[in-house]
């Protein structure tokens, strides 16, 4: 049972990216356990919104520089004492491993799927409301009619284009967020700022709270510093800050 809500804002445009693209990923695997034409239908948006991102960045080279920055600083680690050298080894030959595959991908992630015309026209009706309705795209209505478990597999195959780059976004987010242990703190009347070390850069602030909290953290923030404000959400009007003291839990990830 889930005991914390933990909110993440990202502080720097690399990672948002990553960030997002494992959401995307993340909703189009729960799409895909689906049978119904609403699961087919979702999957298949996550699918192409995963690949609009890749067309807009070379996120394939930015991600191997990130997990080569990773594993020099986890290489340094291996001199100091009480590390789990076989485990630091296991991390370091499975980052090895996720780079040599990156660089064996040949061309654009997914250049398969942006040249295929059944995709491309459900692609360019997505930023139209409701344009994938069903007069709008006949042969997309006739494949959301085929059997799931052939719908299931045509999906999955046109998600495995991105399965390097899944897993290597997967480890880079997990090392970052597993960079640091968290520490307690008061956001006091709901309010909370830390100052940062802009020679170490901090990817990721993460702030835990109880599940049963009553209020929402909204972050904000960038190299110099950030704010954590605890809000009472309101669904009819303007969420407003708290005036209590709230325990929380902080990670600055930084490596």
């Amino acid at each position: 049972m889930q005991t914390k809500i933990i909110y993440e804002q990202p502080l720097n445009e690399r990672i948002r990216t990553f960030l997002r693209l494992e959401f995307l990923f993340d909703q189009t695997k729960a799409s895909l356990a689906g049978d119904s034409v609403w699961d087919s239908r979702a999957a298949l948006t996550g699918i192409l919104e995963i690949l609009s991102i890749f067309s807009r960045a070379d996120l394939k080279t930015e991600l191997m520089k990130e997990l080569e920055r990773q594993a020099l600083v986890l290489e340094r680690l291996d001199e100091k004492p009480g590390v789990d050298r076989g485990r630091l080894n296991e991390l370091l030959n499975q980052m090895d491993t996720l780079i040599d595959h990156l660089h064996s991908l040949k061309g654009q992630v997914g250049q398969d799927l942006r040249q295929n015309e059944f995709l491309s026209s459900i692609r360019q009706r997505l930023t139209i409301p409701g344009g994938t309705c069903d007069f709008d795209l006949p042969a997309y209505h006739f494949w959301l009619q085929q059997p799931p478990a052939k719908r299931r597999l045509q999906l999955q195959h046109w998600f495995k284009n991105f399965d390097a780059i899944a897993q290597a976004t997967s480890l880079m987010l997990r090392l970052i967020r597993e960079s640091v242990p968290a520490v307690k703190e008061v956001a006091e009347a709901g309010f909370f700022q830390k100052s940062l070390d802009p020679s170490t850069p901090c990817h990721i602030v993460r702030v835990a709270v109880p599940v049963d909290c009553p209020y929402f953290a909204e972050i904000s923030g960038g190299k110099h510093r950030f704010t954590v404000r605890f809000l009472e959400q309101r669904l009819e009007e303007r969420p407003v800050q708290t005036t209590d003291n709230i325990p929380f839990e902080l990670a600055c990830c930084i490596i």
